[in-house]
């Protein structure tokens, strides 16, 4: 799919918007579940093992995973500058922005991978995990770092071919990364022939292989759509340093507050850990199901900004926002029914006590997160970076500050934990409405629309 290939005029939205928005958003919305399906995968081949190795995996997963989150602004950069270049028909410009985010996420991840290495069992600590499970947290924190490389070229390719509107590459590797991932897994947790069984060590080593393999199809596709170029210098280098600068601070307080919730829910006991890891997982999985129409409404947006059309930026971003508050709306239904079976399948027994109330709050929570997640996907579209991170710092520090009140020293208080991750999302979603209609501040929704418009 090449819709950016053509002038702005001519672009299918125009004359189908609907259908181009849905058209864009079911690829991504593919591989974008497919992660999460794996992770659930991980949750259910763990949880076999017992309490202590399923809180491990979340240490484990949850430190790692958002660590290295904090890298996706080379994604969200990348995906942002080549929309908006394709609106401009700078193609040349596309290949440098993508060649050089490469460039710098690798050396980033190396450095990153060096430094981590040796203290997989602080970051554990830091969690609250302890005995058993500050040792299998350790050893997949371990594994997991030998697969940081590969992650971030998948943010940063990802992003590139997103920002042409090209979402089914994405898709196919997405598919193949998780496929590996879930067969690697089976055979390296429970073992099988001369391979020996590695619980949740193997968990860590299927996903490390199967990243790399993904990291290295997407180079070559890359190669072939865009053409991977040495022609950048430092100064390029330094601008991207500046427009990732708002993002990498905006993830690293998302990162924070995530860390920190796990830290909470671990400290009140494993079984609370235990039904976190659960709850983080699907909710995860409901929230990258609005991420698929955060990142159309990204590319679309970007690409007719970039073409100097802001009426139609704004009809896309009001488009989106509509859908995906009726997907949310679906989702929170749907949470609510599969209330019983999410218990029956991911939840040790020892753990059902402390889950099903943080439970509801979550599932209740699906419409204001699809809000949130959509306006950030619209204004990343738009490069409205500084405003997305202003609201994340804000959000952050009144959501922490409700965690740091809540007593660790026993589970009943672990709803506590999923009431602060509601306030948490209505406060993005209520300033990221906000800045889309009626327009607060300055932003570039409220810019005198050109004549093109």
């Amino acid at each position: 799919m090449k819709i950016a290939a053509q002038p702005a005029e001519r672009h299918p939205y125009l004359r189908r918007p609907n259908h181009t928005i849905l058209t864009l958003s079911l690829p991504i919305l593919a591989s974008l579940i497919a992660e999460p399906v794996t992770g659930l995968v991980d949750t259910a081949f763990v949880s076999q093992l017992g309490t202590e190795p399923l809180a491990a995996l979340g240490v484990g997963a949850g430190s790692l995973s958002s660590i290295l989150w904090i890298f996706s602004f080379l994604g969200i950069a990348t995906q942002t500058e080549v929309a908006q270049t394709s609106g401009r028909n700078q193609h040349r410009e596309s290949s440098r922005a993508v060649s050089l985010a490469l460039a710098m996420g690798l050396f980033a991840s190396v450095l990153l991978a060096l430094a981590l290495l040796p203290g997989g069992s602080f970051i554990s600590q830091l969690l609250g995990a302890e005995g058993l499970v500050l040792d299998l947290a350790d050893q997949y924190i371990q594994l997991r770092l030998l697969g940081a490389p590969a992650v971030i070229i998948v943010f940063v390719g990802f992003g590139a071919l997103r920002g042409l509107q090209d979402m089914r590459r994405p898709l196919w590797i997405a598919l193949g990364i998780n496929i590996a991932n879930i067969a690697l897994d089976y055979l390296l947790i429970f073992g099988w022939a001369f391979v020996p069984p590695l619980g949740v060590a193997g968990a860590a080593l299927a996903s490390s292989i199967s990243q790399w393999l993904g990291a290295l199809w997407l180079l070559w596709q890359l190669h072939r759509r865009l053409g991977l170029s040495r022609d950048f210098d430092l100064r390029s280098g330094l601008r991207l340093l500046r427009v990732g600068r708002d993002l990498l601070i905006r993830s690293g307080a998302l990162t924070l507050f995530l860390l920190f919730a796990t830290r909470v829910a671990t400290q009140m006991s494993a079984e609370a850990g235990a039904a976190h890891q659960v709850i983080r997982q699907v909710w995860f999985f409901a929230a990258l199901i609005s991420e698929a129409l955060a990142s159309s409404a990204q590319s679309l947006v970007g690409y007719f900004f970039g073409s100097a059309r802001m009426a139609t930026a704004r009809s896309v971003a009001m488009s989106c926002t509509g859908w995906s508050l009726a997907t949310g709306i679906a989702l929170m239904f749907l949470a609510l029914l599969a209330t019983p079976l999410v218990a029956l399948v991911f939840v040790p027994p020892d753990a059902t006590a402390v889950f099903h109330l943080a439970w509801i709050i979550a599932a209740l929570s699906q419409p204001l997160n699809a809000l949130a997640f959509v306006t950030d996907g619209i204004h990343w579209g738009t490069g409205d970076y500084r405003f997305l991170r202003n609201v994340m710092l804000m959000a952050t520090f009144c959501a922490m500050s409700g965690l740091a009140l809540l007593p660790t020293h026993t589970d009943d208080a672990f709803a506590g934990v999923w009431l602060t991750m509601l306030l948490w999302m209505v406060i993005r979603a209520f300033w990221g409405v906000a800045r889309l209609a009626p327009g607060i501040g300055k932003s570039p929704f409220r810019r005198r629309m050109s004549p093109k418009c």
